[in-house]
């Protein structure tokens, strides 16, 4: 990587940088495109050679985020060493990324506020960066392993996603109704339930 690119590397990675922290101290509405160019030290015009607008950057937040929860849970998981079956891979990825979540509520708030299906699917079909981690590829070799065929495995993975992020958020939040861990037994029975009904 020659030395133009290492600084324009380093000029959008400041503005993630900052947007992320201006987002989840003011807010997505509260935060404008002059308030991230000027606390990232670049100008507004070099803003817009990365960014349509602060709502694309956002998005670009949400997957470079989604992608390292992804990135940690499957470290996780290959470092186990356990042989496991698909569901229970799919039940230990869905634990990394709520313990994570839970470490980094911060984080949680903001995805949960500007997460909605069509983000989420673009964060796990279309990687920003070489580093970041191809999801669905993983999701699909896991289901590979079932049995027998899973029916609209897209539904089952947005039935999942919803699931977790309806129950979790107030959980990790507020303990309501219970903590986290109390919630988790009745979450992966429930998440085993939907991957059952999906089977042919």
């Amino acid at each position: 990587m020659g030395k133009l690119e290492v600084n324009k590397k380093a000029k959008e990675d400041s503005l993630l940088m900052t947007a992320y922290k201006l987002f989840t101290t003011k807010g997505v509405s509260k935060t404008s495109v002059s308030d991230i160019a000027t606390t990232a030290g670049v100008g507004k015009g070099t803003f817009y050679l990365y960014f349509k607008d602060k709502y694309d950057l956002k998005n670009r937040l949400v997957a470079k985020h989604s992608s390292r929860l992804f990135k940690t849970a499957l470290s996780q998981l290959e470092a186990s060493g356990k042989k496991l079956g698909y569901k229970d891979k799919i039940i230990f990825m869905i634990d990394s990324i709520l313990d994570q979540l839970q470490q980094n509520q911060a984080l949680l708030t903001f995805i949960s506020k500007n997460l909605s299906w069509g983000i989420f699917k673009n964060a796990l079909t279309a990687k920003s960066q070489s580093d970041d981690v191809d999801f669905l590829n993983i999701y699909n070799e896991m289901l590979s392993e079932a049995p027998t065929e899973i029916k609209e495995p897209e539904i089952m993975l947005f039935m999942i996603i919803e699931l977790i992020s309806s129950t979790c958020y107030s959980a990790i939040l507020y303990s309501e109704p219970v903590s986290l861990e109390e919630l988790k037994p009745y979450l992966y029975r429930s998440i085993n339930d939907i991957i059952d009904r999906h089977m042919e």
